[in-house]
């Protein structure tokens, strides 16, 4: 039996040896590769250049705000521009460090202490993960800030999310670090999706995080074919891609608000179903199977991975929307969402939280959720679901579940 599985191993081997591949270079689609030409952002380069360029001259910058929605390349941008402004900063022989830590990553900033030890180690310092006071990790942050002069520009990539778990103290610490008189000089760059986030902001961090603002607006579909076409030169093999396959995967990215990130996707995952499927070329049907499957996971992962006060204000749309045949709004939403709470023993939020929770599920492009004014009663928001049918019946079954009702 032994040899039979060995031999059934070896046979499986072989079969994926010989398998030809789509691909020549598949990390090229990944999010997290850096191209040596970013299209179709010059505006916000030369933007984001002006405002750092003191620092060559040993001056402090001013901090920076960066927002857009998703795949807008506000990380692809910034990281290339700070890239550059280190070689510069070589070149001249100034001293700077640019330090970029993601927010999101909940292991290494879910704390004030964790993001303050996180950026202290950063620079050179071992500093626990926990275990200290966090006004000592904060000494010895300054501590390491005076051991030297040096300008230091800190990115701080989704920064609504440290924000959303700690509050906004800590960047009211960071912003005005510069009046410890340290031998250093910092600098803050923010980077979020939530282009309302500045506005959640106590008025003193708004005013200092945002002393100077850089929009990025999504993509058009011409600019999404470009730039899908500059990496599949390098991603895939020659000749393998189906004519028309481009400019679909740009059509769904700039239906998604112009999301180059998803587009890029899309077409990985394209072709690791043509792979699959053995395929010698990436077919225009793989782009429907992909969008299927990325969707399906996506919206399942995000789902499932929601605080419960979430779940049940989506499970209260979702339980509101079989045979509509207009928009729900956001008043029956909270008095179902009060009812299922109190069934759950679970606290009720006030109905603007309710209402903020919308819109996030909004910018994660789970449901639509458009302002409309009712005259004298004022505004409300009709939502609508955008959730695939096909995974609609899971989704609310992972949600009775979780919520248990």
């Amino acid at each position: 039996m032994d040899n039979l599985d060995e031999k059934g191993k070896e046979t499986l081997f072989n079969i994926f040896s010989r398998k030809e591949s789509v691909f020549f270079n598949k990390s090229v689609l990944q999010s997290s590769y850096n191209p040596e030409i970013v299209l179709h952002r010059e505006e916000q380069k030369k933007q984001i250049a002006n405002i750092l360029t003191p620092t060559l001259r040993g001056d402090k910058p001013s901090n920076i705000f960066i927002y857009g929605k998703t795949g807008t390349g506000k990380t692809l941008t910034t990281r290339y521009t700070t890239q550059k402004l280190t070689e510069a900063a070589e070149r001249e022989r100034c001293s700077l460090k640019v330090v970029y830590v993601n927010c999101k990553l909940k292991r290494s900033t879910d704390t004030e202490y964790r993001l303050i030890a996180q950026l202290a180690r950063e620079l050179g310092k071992d500093v626990p993960s926990t275990g200290l006071p966090t006004e000592e990790v904060y000494r010895v942050f300054l501590k390491v800030l005076n051991a030297q002069r040096m300008n230091y520009v800190f990115v701080l990539d989704e920064i609504d999310q440290i924000v959303s778990k700690t509050g906004d103290n800590v960047l009211y610490n960071l912003t005005r670090i510069n009046e410890e008189h340290t031998q250093s000089q910092i600098s803050v760059i923010g980077i979020s999706n939530d282009i309302m986030f500045v506005d959640t902001l106590d008025p003193r961090v708004r005013s200092s995080l945002s002393e100077e603002e850089v929009i990025f607006p999504p993509y058009n579909a011409p600019q999404i074919q470009s730039i899908l076409r500059q990496r599949a030169e390098t991603a895939f093999n020659k000749d393998v891609l189906e004519q028309g396959v481009i400019e679909k995967c740009a059509a769904y990215a700039a239906r998604d608000h112009g999301d180059a990130r998803r587009a890029l996707e899309l077409l990985r995952v394209a072709g690791e179903v043509a792979d699959r499927k053995n395929s010698k070329k990436v077919m225009i049907e793989h782009i429907d199977e992909a969008e299927y499957k990325i969707d399906k996971d996506r919206v399942i992962d995000i789902i499932s991975t929601q605080p419960k006060q979430y779940q049940i204000v989506l499970y209260s749309i979702i339980y509101l929307h079989p045979g509509r045949s207009s928009g729900i709004f956001t008043g029956e939403v909270y008095e179902l969402y009060k009812s299922i709470c109190k069934k759950s023993n679970v606290s009720v939020l006030t109905q603007r939280r309710v209402s903020d929770i919308i819109s996030e599920f909004d910018m994660l492009g789970i449901v639509n959720a458009k302002v409309i004014s009712k005259g004298r009663y004022g505004r409300t928001r009709e939502i609508s679901l955008e959730i695939p049918e096909a995974t609609l019946s899971k989704i609310k079954t992972i949600l009775e579940e979780s919520i248990r009702i």
